[in-house]
């Protein structure tokens, strides 16, 4: 049995004598680390678009009621524009438009994301800590009425 600090990897016995075919539990543990860490991120740019599409939103709703020949200004790579109201309202949108595309394509990859996660941990029997305590009782269950269920997957794996 191998520990770290955020894991635990229980190893089954092989009877082909310590040659183990595939990644070892600790690549296992570190591929599933980094596909979690990859959904993460995706979700946090996710909502970070989704906070741009609000402000963009607003913006455009306050511009709306405004003559569109009054002066805005305009933030553009880090240089304060002075525009119309004409020239900026499309622009908004548009913008607005473009982000909620990008939004939806991430949407779009985090959910292939998860399936990959999911069938990852299915194929490596990946249990998280918080899963135990309720899939204990399940899985004691399970061994005492079906024999092959406990002993299909690879190694079992406990990530924290």
């Amino acid at each position: 049995m191998a520990a770290n600090s955020s894991s635990t990897v229980s190893k089954p016995s092989n009877s082909t004598g310590g040659k183990q075919s595939g990644p070892s539990a600790e690549q296992v543990v570190a591929a599933f680390q980094r596909m979690r860490s990859e959904q993460r991120s995706m979700a946090s740019k996710a909502a970070e678009l989704e906070m741009e599409i609000n402000e963009h939103s607003l913006v455009i709703e306050t511009l709306k009621d405004v003559d569109p020949t009054r002066k805005c200004f305009r933030l553009v790579g880090g240089v304060l524009v002075e525009r119309t109201v004409k020239e900026v309202l499309p622009a908004l949108e548009s913008n607005k438009e473009q982000i909620s595309k990008i939004v939806e394509s991430l949407n779009t990859q985090m959910q292939s994301k998860g399936r990959e996660l999911t069938e990852y941990r299915e194929k490596y029997n990946i249990r998280l800590v918080g899963e135990g305590e309720e899939g204990q009782g399940k899985s004691a269950a399970s061994s005492n009425g079906g024999e092959g269920s406990a002993s299909k997957g690879g190694a079992g794996v406990l990530v924290s």
